[in-house]
């Protein structure tokens, strides 16, 4: 792993009772860089992200983190306190890992104004629509202040306006906190908008089968999903992805 990683696997193989789940997979993630990993559902996209966030070991290979990297996980559902408002959804982990209360909660408006709801930090999840409790899950991560954030398919269940802004606001944030972000997602067109680099895994054993390097900047420039390099990178993915499962099949 280069000085610059902020995170990676080395042969990392994950086996569940009757099957092979991952690999072995090789990845570095790059600090300040957003990784899209792409697959067909049961390619080991999310046991990906598990390994990475340590929440799951693999049965051989390594996980490879810089000793004192931060590391913030965001899943598909916000998974909000239903009793709670929106700054004490953010800040009672922190208080609850030992920060004290005022930091936490300085903490917490800091992240939830970084995601556009400095001005509802006192609304309850029923008082929120499915993107705004999305930005409290995302303004929860960052408060933690990570090196490294993974995101397991967030935008699932969001309508495509909302998935637009909050791809915006991940942008804006990675480029601003210099935050490497790994993003599982089924969606071609949106890692390839999303992400500075896209990962194309197996779907018959997990492997890495393709990675392909994401041309134009981040945030993208308006119309940039019709420029000519942008469709390329789109059918460059989407061939690598179709040919993983034509050998899966």
């Amino acid at each position: 792993m280069g000085e610059a990683a902020v995170a990676g696997l080395s042969g990392a193989v994950v086996q569940y009772p009757g099957r092979p789940a991952l690999g072995p997979l090789d990845l570095t993630v790059a600090s300040g860089e957003i990784l899209a990993l792409v697959g067909a559902s049961g390619a080991g996209k999310s046991t990906a992200l598990r390994l990475l966030a340590g929440l799951e070991r693999p049965a051989s290979g390594r996980v490879e983190r810089p000793a004192g990297t931060r590391t913030a996980f965001v899943f598909q559902s916000p998974t909000l306190m239903p009793w709670a408002d929106a700054r004490t959804n953010v800040a009672l982990p922190l208080e609850l890992s030992g920060v004290p209360a005022p930091e936490a909660r300085r903490r917490a408006d800091v992240a939830l104004a970084a995601v556009g709801l400095g001005e509802r930090t006192t609304a309850r999840p029923r008082q929120l629509s499915g993107g705004m409790a999305m930005r409290v899950s995302l303004a929860r991560a960052l408060a933690v202040e990570p090196d490294l954030l993974l995101l397991d398919e967030p935008f699932a269940a969001l309508d495509s306006i909302t998935r637009r802004g909050l791809i915006e606001d991940l942008h804006r944030i990675a480029t601003t906190r210099s935050i490497a972000m790994v993003f599982v997602t089924h969606d071609v067109e949106e890692a390839a908008y999303l992400a500075s680099r896209v990962v194309v895994l197996s779907a018959a054993d997990g492997r890495a089968v393709g990675d392909v390097a994401m041309p134009g900047p981040l945030p993208r420039p308006e119309g940039w999903r019709a420029d000519p390099a942008y469709r390329t990178a789109v059918e460059t993915v989407a061939e690598a992805l179709a040919a993983s499962m034509r050998v899966a099949a």
